[in-house]
């Protein structure tokens, strides 16, 4: 099966299952059952069952699974066992956070260089990434090529932004910008809009009253 015909909610629980693998490994665990992980992760065993074996089989029947052979597994599959520079368009608030997140560069996420348009911003040098003008994009991506860009700018400058990635060769975009972009079929682009997750559990507490 072509992996663009997995449901994308299938990708999100194995990312999930990954982590709670690598959990379970801090903790020197060395063997789990499907429902053992399947409850941890809020699912059942026969979904958690179902989402593994889009991929082959895993795991041994009355046994379960070795913990580090399915992370293995697991993190092949996502693409998370290798590491993937990056580079960011806006270094305001949220920019700022991203570039300080250490957990991003641990699961293989770098960040190699920043751009924004503020004058008092660029050339500053964080966490190791400097900042460069938007203007310096094409110099910069062709002398460290990436395959994945992150807008994290204003919305009405976002989709200016990703026509600069895409045309230079990123296929993959991560938008936090509350906007939807236009973009290439052989381009993948997962948009964040945080503001939504606040609307979604506004939505919720307000039936808890």
């Amino acid at each position: 099966m072509s992996d663009f015909r997995i449901p994308g909610i299938t990708v999100y629980r194995l990312a999930l299952y990954a982590r709670v693998l690598e959990n379970f490994l801090s903790e020197g665990k060395e063997l789990v059952s499907s429902e053992e992980l399947a409850r941890a992760c809020g699912v059942n065993s026969a979904q958690l069952r179902k989402d593994l074996s889009y991929f082959g089989q895993f795991g041994v029947r009355g046994v379960g699974y070795s913990v580090p052979a399915l992370l293995k597994h697991i993190r092949r599959i996502l693409g998370t066992d290798r590491e993937w520079p990056m580079v960011l368009a806006g270094v305001g608030h949220l920019g700022l956070a991203l570039l300080n997140y250490d957990l991003l560069p641990q699961r293989g996420f770098k960040f190699v260089a920043a751009f924004d348009v503020d004058e008092k911003k660029i050339g500053r040098v964080i966490n190791d990434v400097y900042v460069y003008s938007i203007e310096q994009l094409p110099w910069v991506l062709k002398e460290h090529p990436v395959e994945i860009g992150v807008i994290a700018t204003p919305a009405k400058a976002a989709q200016e932004v990703a026509d600069l990635f895409i045309a230079q060769g990123i296929k993959g975009i991560l938008n936090f910008a509350p906007v939807r972009l236009k973009h290439p079929k052989n381009v993948v682009v997962e948009h964040s809009d945080i503001t939504l997750l606040f609307d979604k559990l506004a939505f919720y507490l307000r039936r808890l009253d």
